[in-house]
């Protein structure tokens, strides 16, 4: 099981497509003391990795601390960066606090491409000496591309990239339009160019030493079945079942993507929340509607429920829309 923490929505970048609209801090968002009351919470929930996102979680005065104590828990701290402000000291410190792993976001190996998207000049050269630093320090790293169509055609070059620099993973994330990702939502690939891009990406999964894994696509696992491609991860959607994400003001959802409120740690103790949480009971029970309910692969997949929730007026068990198999398109696109 994992659990994001969004530790602050302080952030150095403008990226045009942030689901949080990430910029300046909130004078609400937990203190040291409530963040590590909250770990030792999350760790009796029996959760075995916690992702430190944001905004940049690196401008959080305090991260070493809060990664160190969520080590001493005996959970495996991983990140969600930019890249952009991992220097070799803080990533020395990183790896002595205890930090496990790197995500890092590479949009484009096209340096102009990937700094627009970034909303800052320079942020490719910074991230490119972020992923040096994490080299050096001995700190493994990932890379994290947020597809959309002007990048599409990138994606598998992005995955050799990743293998080349000696990254462990590539994660493709396909554009959910929340936060300012709504405002560029005609940038989404349509349904038939999403099934494309999933076959593409888990042929190249098969060719490649490194897990390469869609997000907020969870039909790659049903096209990695139809094309016989082995991968570790078995379950697509994995909101409310094994995962949830925790705001920088303590309020806990199903996903980063996701507006449905499962509760508040300032409230209710997070292993409390993950237990008994209606929304997560609900989740749960995967009783999916529309052609979620009666796809053969619904229980692999799941479907994006914050894809659903969005184009469904809030209805976390409606079907996903942006699959092709659900649409009955599966043979156009291949």
């Amino acid at each position: 099981m994992l659990v994001s923490w969004m530790t602050t929505n302080k952030c150095n970048l403008k990226c045009v497509h942030c689901y949080q609209d990430a910029e300046e801090a909130s004078a609400l968002e937990l203190s040291t003391d409530e963040g590590r009351k909250m770990i030792d919470e999350i760790a009796r929930a029996g959760f075995k990795v916690m992702i430190f996102s944001g905004g940049e979680p690196l401008m959080r005065p305090d991260i070493y601390e809060l990664v160190a104590h969520a080590a001493g828990n005996g959970l495996r701290p991983v990140f969600g960066s930019n890249g952009t402000l991992i220097t070799p000291e803080v990533a020395r410190r990183l790896k002595e606090a205890g930090a496990c792993a790197m995500g890092i976001s590479v949009d484009s190996l096209d340096a102009a491409k990937h700094d627009k998207f970034r909303g800052l000049e320079h942020a490719y050269d910074l991230t490119m000496a972020g992923i040096e630093a994490c080299k050096q320090a001995g700190l493994p790293f990932q890379l994290h591309t947020t597809v959309v169509d002007w990048n599409r055609d990138e994606v598998c070059a992005i995955t050799d990239f990743a293998v080349e620099i000696g990254a462990i993973a590539h994660y493709v994330f396909f554009l959910i339009p929340v936060g300012r990702g709504k405002f560029i939502q005609e940038t989404s690939l349509e349904v038939l160019e999403n099934e494309r891009l999933l076959n593409d990406i888990m042929r190249k999964a098969a060719e490649v030493p490194i897990d390469v894994k869609p997000t907020c696509a969870p039909q790659f696992t049903r096209v990695a079945k139809q094309l016989g491609v082995d991968t570790r991860f078995e379950r697509g959607c994995l909101a409310g079942l094994t995962y949830c994400v925790i705001g920088s003001e303590g309020i806990v959802r199903p996903c980063a993507y996701m507006t449905e409120e499962a509760g508040d740690v300032r409230a209710q103790p997070f292993d409390e929340i993950w237990k008994t949480s209606p929304v997560f009971e609900k989740l749960r029970t995967q009783a999916y509607s529309g052609s979620c309910g009666t796809c053969d692969y619904a229980q692999g997949c799941g479907g994006c429920r914050a894809r659903a929730a969005y184009y469904h007026e809030g209805d976390i068990l409606a079907q996903d829309d942006y699959c092709a198999h659900g649409n009955a398109l599966v043979a156009a696109a291949v």
